[in-house]
């Protein structure tokens, strides 16, 4: 069975998931975060079949979140970078790391104790804020009638 696909969608978070929505193609996105650039250690480190290493990594690099860079001196040997586009998801990431440390920790550790480099510090949650930096919730929040989906306008 096909996956649907989303690229002509009005929502922009079907058209996200379409790039990046799949858990191989975030953890992709994760490893490389970490550093990994090489399809040998994205394979040891995700424990990832080489087929869908390969699939994912094509697809992303194909939406522009990886770079492909030919790094061999002697024959052809690639690494795998993230461009703008793909660090531009690492708020994505850590929201989603808080969250499953949140609802689903793990049963052995700890969250991951993430730090500002500069300052040593522990980061703060990433939370939606408003224009003054005070933090929102979703009942703080409201989509104008002619940003609805048509099926959703004159429901109220």
């Amino acid at each position: 069975m096909a996956r649907k696909r989303f690229d002509d969608s009005q929502c922009s978070v079907a058209r996200a998931l379409n790039e990046v929505g799949d858990w191989w193609s975030l953890l992709i996105v994760l490893q490389a975060m970490y550093g990994t650039r090489r399809f040998v250690d994205f394979q040891q480190e995700l424990g990832i079949a080489k087929n869908i290493l390969c699939d994912r990594l094509a697809r992303l690099v194909d939406n522009g979140v990886l770079r492909k860079v030919d790094v061999g001196e002697h024959g052809s040997r690639f690494e795998y970078r993230l461009t703008e586009k793909g660090r531009d998801l690492f708020p994505v990431v850590i929201a989603l790391r808080q969250w499953g440390d949140k609802w689903n920790p793990a049963p052995d550790q700890g969250p991951l104790d993430l730090r500002d480099r500069a300052t040593g510090r522990p980061i703060q949650e990433v939370q939606v804020r408003d224009a003054d930096g005070q933090p929102l919730s979703i009942r703080d929040v409201s989509v104008p009638e002619e940003h609805l989906p048509s099926n959703k306008k004159n429901s109220a």
